[in-house]
């Protein structure tokens, strides 16, 4: 493949991931958790090179999904105890990644560890960090993460699609069915987490952001049934990525917040002619007659 194909591919990937992963987030009304671990999951990458003093991948990987994990724990924890779920969001989030921006500082400024590539992310550097897979042969570490990624979110909805949909829509309900429903969320901000992380290194926050809110955000103005939200979810996703490059080839600009801008253009267009949620549709909707 050429070098714009990998980056491409790589980049629909973590726009299918995101967008499948998004949608129940939305649901959920946890949009803000997606913000709160691709921030947080900086302080697992500084303590993990702290621990290791080396930049290899899975030492990162394991530090950034236990600080993933631990954004999700720390906030249920203070939501259990009173705290509103907003507000449990903000001070986890601004906590933890204020201390990966202090150690960055302080602790790891003689290497490659910014808060500008954490932010932004580099996607047009992928293709350079190659592995050998048998049969695939040379394919970019990232390229190759996400794939796995992708492979794992897919499996996880298809198994548990059914006990998701109900304790998404009604928790109540799916505890007096005997569905562990605390297990389950628990398994499923183990998702996000590996989601985030995946996609971190590769496009930065902002648009690990972008893709987690944004097309499952545009999806939900379409339609009210979950499968089909999921499968729009994805096309956004994948739609944007696509889009967001041939933005940033034009003007010269940054690859991963053109692709999140270009999720936002989707946006706006369901936004204002969904016929379903959309302001046409309100518009073009027959207005019931008072009895």
């Amino acid at each position: 493949m050429s070098y714009t194909a990998w980056i491409l591919l790589t980049a629909v990937l973590v726009g299918i991931s995101c967008g499948l992963i998004g949608v129940f987030l939305i649901l959920r009304k946890l949009a803000m958790m997606a913000d709160a671990i691709s921030h947080t999951v900086l302080l697992g990458i500084v303590i993990a090179y702290l621990a290791t003093r080396s930049l290899s991948g899975f030492p990162m990987l394991l530090g950034a999904i236990a600080a993933g994990l631990a954004t999700a724990v720390f906030v249920q924890w203070l939501n259990s105890r009173g705290v509103q779920q907003d507000a449990s969001i903000g001070v986890v989030f601004t906590t933890l990644f204020a201390i990966g921006v202090v150690l960055i500082s302080t602790s790891a400024g003689n290497v490659h560890l910014d808060v500008q590539h954490a932010l932004m992310g580099e996607i047009a550097f992928i293709p350079w960090k190659t592995v050998q897979v048998p049969v695939l042969g040379t394919v970019p570490e990232a390229t190759l993460l996400l794939g796995i990624v992708l492979i794992i979110v897919l499996l996880a909805i298809g198994l548990f699609y059914k006990e998701w949909k109900i304790t998404t829509f009604d928790p109540a309900l799916a505890a007096s069915l005997g569905i562990p429903v605390a297990l389950l969320h628990h398994l499923f901000m183990c998702l996000v987490s590996v989601t985030t992380v995946a996609s971190f290194d590769a496009v930065g926050a902002i648009m690990v952001v972008a893709m987690l809110i944004t097309p499952a955000a545009a999806a939900y103005l379409w339609t009210d049934r979950l499968l089909i939200m999921l499968v729009l979810s994805a096309a956004f996703g994948t739609a944007s990525a696509l889009a967001g490059y041939g933005i940033a080839a034009l003007l010269d600009t940054s690859i991963s917040a053109s692709m999140a801008f270009a999720s936002g253009i989707f946006f706006m267009f369901s936004f204002l002619l969904s016929p379903v949620h959309g302001l046409l549709g309100k518009k073009l909707r027959p207005k019931k007659r008072a009895a």
